[in-house]
């Protein structure tokens, strides 16, 4: 085995300068006559050839040069391909076969081996041979084998112009590779060390554990004796070291390195592989760009389905395990196997979903407080004043509110909708807005610490983030003016400033229009709005014209969702033009730079018509008989007699249940759809049977591939659904429990889609969730903002607390209880004289039908002077008492949760204390064992050397 990895790391004839060219050939026609079986044994050292070999392949440099490929045949050809096989073997170190070895069948047939059965395939790459690019395929395949990499070729089963290369990677490539990139390896068991307690506490937490052992088992948390594989690998680790390789446990070099690692290292090579000459054409994703290659990725790991149950047969793989212990609908309720998700997927997958866990589990709190504010809302709504009033108030004729066609109307005909809004407008809502602020950074603080502990769990306190390389259209770009790189020493394509700046100027211009198309769509519902109202207040059916407002509230909702949706196509382009106009250095600056512009133009487009609802409508719409219109034409739309509060809560309850259901189909129904439409093809063709007898490569290829911006979409449905989870929360209460529901789903859908309709992504690391925090952060400070105008502006606990102390029955009292609310509603209305309506607002009717005779006075909802007063329709003093309280209260709410969200930022510390113990102490024992085995090491080396006489003064010991 070592023997034929020596031969895979020898490169091709083709690619050695003339010097070394003859000695190679010399000692491969060695080899060749020591392995050929049929001859007998010669007198040449199987130790010195491969001693000459490894030193040939570690001198050898690939040269693109007049002689390559002219004088030996490529290997990257079709004339290796074995057509028909399962599995086929390309290189002639895969076909070394160990005399009396053998290998399981299952091996061969699985799909997840070479023909031999022992190479695992580490990475698939796939192109049609039709693809003109085949030199630099060929160049690219050549220089792959250079590095070590054993490759062999298949054709597909069901289209033979699609070729399939499998990569593996031997041992001796990975320990290089593993050192290189500072892959974290265990090399010793953890040691415990725990404090020493008094007898007292001992006897306290040994009833303690007795009284637990009488309840019943928590039912979120996994089985573990059930699944072992779910057991943690509780062992230390370090950074891989081929010189210390006795320090690290290995009990089989195969699965030292598990599949995520080995994908992870071979990706790591492709990237690093020349393809052509010149010093930018190198690495895999300039070719997946250019057509060379039409897909690469990673094999699952067999199917996730098994016959048999995985309690009594247990797991046929990682991938089976995770779908019965985390994609399954039946484990819901259940914890997720995070260590398992880190090892399948990655760290980088791992923390989102970990995140997304800790998301849903701090919405439980949050959850449960709205619904109690909800249902206190229920149950004193027999003991309201204020809903009794309207409901009672039959005398009270209101004004129409809209142009001619709207009627007179009485109050007590919105009494539905004044129950309703106590529902969400009640005492409560005030300590809910302040909980909801205090959650938000509750959340973020507490999150850090979750993120230190699985960074440490996962050996990602130390790593760092290795330099990346430069986007091929950077350097494409700029490729004419380099300077040296700081960190790498290298010259590089450099963007000059003013560049940069004109760039980053123009491409602001871009998204400060794109919100003005957005403020554009937002004018045009209101118009849609203003014009309805009046419609339906004429329409034939008496459901719709009795409850214009409502009808015309829903539909507008519902086409301003449809154009969030239509703009979010378009937003997206933009936002891609405007990235790539940019120009970022590398994929990093570039993933932040779109995900900052995807997130303000979806934000801005999904929550622009609830800011206008909460902040706009009803405030500037000046009075009867001098009402304020659009473009002279159409007057601007009212508020409810009830309040805006209904029309709030109704935008964001279907808004979010819409773009979550909206969501959730396309991110799962979309890709079924796609899997099924493939699967019945195949069906079609080869039969019910033929799809079982495909290669794993084959059916992951007909898979779909992973989302082109990564977790970029998930994360985005998640930080939107924060947004109205957060900003609005005092109009609707209810938002943190559908976002609690969403994400129970939620979870259970990402992780369906990961384990069985899209191809197993590549594994990558990350210490954090990026730039995403910092949106988050800023979401929490708004949501303060919004809270605060939402309380003091759109709900009536200011009107409503400013009559309770001042002109109330309890003025001067001191109290605020519904006794002290008796007559607000009267007061709150304002006197207006019917013969003073404009001509164009003049109602059709004239109002006999409550009185039987024309009205002469109705009421609105305002705080102005009777029109027989010395400044008739003047602001009453009540009004600058309810502004002046209103501004103060949002000073003092938002001040005061500030200091309470910077208080506890300040007492939460990003590190748990037994955390950071933990972290000193294991620096500390791995000193100790580190510096213990290499004592023994060189103690054995000394026992060794006096044995055979060998021996030196001034020894270490």
């Amino acid at each position: 085995a070592g023997f034929s990895t020596a031969l895979s790391q020898t490169p091709s004839i083709s690619s050695i300068s003339s010097e070394g060219r003859e000695d190679l050939q010399v000692n491969r026609l060695e080899t060749q006559i020591w392995i050929k079986p049929d001859t007998q044994k010669t007198d040449v050292d199987f130790s010195e050839i491969l001693n000459a070999i490894q030193e040939i392949a570690k001198d050898v440099n690939i040269f693109f040069d007049e002689l390559e490929g002219v004088n030996s045949p490529s290997k990257d050809d079709d004339s290796l391909l074995h057509h028909g096989n399962l599995t086929s073997t390309s290189d002639d170190a895969s076909r070394l076969e160990v005399v009396g070895e053998e290998v399981p069948d299952k091996n061969k047939t699985n799909g997840l081996y070479f023909r031999d059965g022992k190479c695992r395939i580490d990475y698939i790459l796939v192109y049609r041979k039709s693809n003109p690019q085949t030199e630099k395929r060929e160049v690219f395949e050549r220089n792959i084998r250079a590095e070590g990499l054993q490759m062999e070729k298949e054709s597909s089963l069901t289209n033979s112009d699609i070729i399939f290369v499998k990569l593996h990677a031997p041992w001796e490539v990975l320990g290089k590779y593993a050192e290189l990139m500072n892959v974290r390896m265990p090399f010793r068991r953890k040691i415990y060390y725990l404090h020493r307690r008094y007898k007292f506490m001992n006897r306290i937490e040994k009833q303690i554990s007795r009284f637990r052992g009488w309840l019943p088992r928590k039912p979120m948390k996994l089985d573990k004796e059930t699944l072992p594989d779910l057991e943690e690998n509780d062992c230390y680790t370090a950074p891989f070291s081929q010189q210390r390789i006795h320090h690290f446990i290995i009990h089989n070099k195969d699965t030292f390195f598990n599949n995520a690692t080995r994908s992870r290292i071979v990706h790591h090579i492709l990237q690093r592989v020349k393809y052509e000459e010149g010093k930018n054409k190198i690495g895999l994703n300039r070719l997946l760009s250019n057509g060379s290659y039409e897909a690469a990725f990673p094999l699952h790991e067999g199917s996730y389905r098994s016959k048999n149950s995985i309690k009594t047969h247990g797991a046929e793989n990682h991938r089976h395990l995770l779908y019965e212990c985390w994609a399954s609908w039946g484990v819901w309720y259940k914890y997720q196997p995070l260590d398992l998700v880190r090892r399948y997927f990655g760290e980088k997958i791992g923390l989102y979903f970990a995140w997304l866990g800790w998301y849903t589990g701090m919405l439980f709190p949050a959850a449960f407080i709205g619904l109690f504010v909800f249902l206190y809302g229920v149950t004193t709504l027999n003991h309201c004043q204020v809903s009794k009033e309207v409901c009672q108030a039959t005398d009270i004729i209101m004004c129409p509110i809209c142009d001619k066609y709207c009627p007179f109307m009485r109050l007590s005909d919105s009494c539905i909708y004044a129950k309703v809004t106590h529902l969400f407008d009640n005492g409560a809502t005030v300590f809910f807005a302040v909980f909801m602020a205090v959650w938000a950074t509750v959340f973020l603080e507490f999150w850090k610490r979750r993120r230190a502990v699985i960074a440490y769990d996962w050996d990602l306190i130390d790593w760092e983030e290795e330099e990346e390389e430069i986007r091929p259209q950077f350097e494409a770009k700029y490729s004419k003016k380099e300077r040296m790189n700081p960190i790498s020493g290298k010259p590089e394509p450099y963007q000059a400033f003013a560049d940069k700046c004109s760039r980053l100027i123009v491409s602001a211009s871009g998204i400060f229009f794109m919100i003005c198309v957005v403020i554009a769509a937002v004018f045009g519902i209101v118009i849609y709005r203003v014009v309805t109202v009046s419609t339906f207040a004429a329409f034939k059916w008496a459901l719709i014209r009795n409850n214009s407002q409502v009808a015309t509230t829903g539909t507008a909702v519902c086409i301003n969702f449809c154009i969030i949706m239509l703009l979010n196509v378009l937003y997206e382009k933009v936002a891609l033009f405007l990235t790539n106009l940019e120009q970022p250095r590398t994929e990093s600056e570039w993933e932040n730079s779109f995900t900052l512009k995807m997130f303000l133009f979806q934000f801005v487009n999904l929550n622009s018509s609830t800011f206008y609802i909460a902040f706009f409508l009803g405030r500037f719409t000046g009075h009867p008989g001098a009402y304020l219109r659009l473009i002279n034409r159409w007057r601007l739309e009212e508020c409810h007699p009830s309040g805006c509060l209904i029309d709030l809560c109704m935008q964001m309850g279907i808004i979010m249940v819409l773009k979550q259901t909206w969501n959730n189909f396309m991110e799962l129904g979309y890709p079924l759809i796609q899997n099924w439409w493939t699967r019945r093809k195949l069906r079609q063709e080869y039969g019910t049977q033929g799809k079982t007898s495909f290669p794993q490569w084959e059916k992951d290829y007909n898979l779909q591939p992973m989302n082109a911006y990564g977790l970029f979409d998930e994360y985005l449905e998640m930080i939107l659904q924060f947004g109205f989870t957060t900003i609005f929360v005092a109009a609707f209460p209810l938002a943190p429990l559908l976002a609690l529901l969403n994400n129970i789903i939620e979870i259970r859908l990402d992780a369906y889609k990961f384990v069985t309709q899209w191809r197993r992504p590549l594994a990558s690391r990350a210490k954090d969730i990026g730039i995403w925090y910092g949106i988050l952060e800023g979401i929490g400070i708004l949501s303060v903002i919004t809270n605060a105008f939402v309380i003091a502006v759109t709900s009536d606990f200011i009107p409503r607390l400013v009559y309770a102390y001042k002109y109330g029955p309890c003025a001067g009292q001191g109290e605020a209880g519904q006794k002290c609310m008796v007559g607000y509603v009267n007061a709150s209305l304002s006197v207006f004289l019917v013969s003073d309506f404009e001509n164009r607002s003049e109602p059709t009717s004239n109002g006999s039908e409550f009185s039987g005779s024309p009205l002469k006075y109705c009421r609105y909802r305002d705080y102005r002077d009777p029109p027989h007063s010395a400044v008739p329709y003047g602001y009453t003093l009540q009004f600058w008492h309810v502004l002046a309280a209103r501004l103060a209260f949002i000073i003092v709410f938002e001040h005061l949760v500030f200091c309470i969200k910077h208080l506890i930022s300040y007492l939460i510390p990003d590190l748990p204390k037994d955390l950071r113990d933990r972290m000193r102490r294991e620096k500390y024992l791995i000193q100790e064992m580190m510096y213990e085995a290499e004592l023994e090491r060189l103690q054995k080396e000394r026992k060794e050397r006096k044995k055979n006489g060998k021996s030196y003064h001034n020894e270490w010991p």
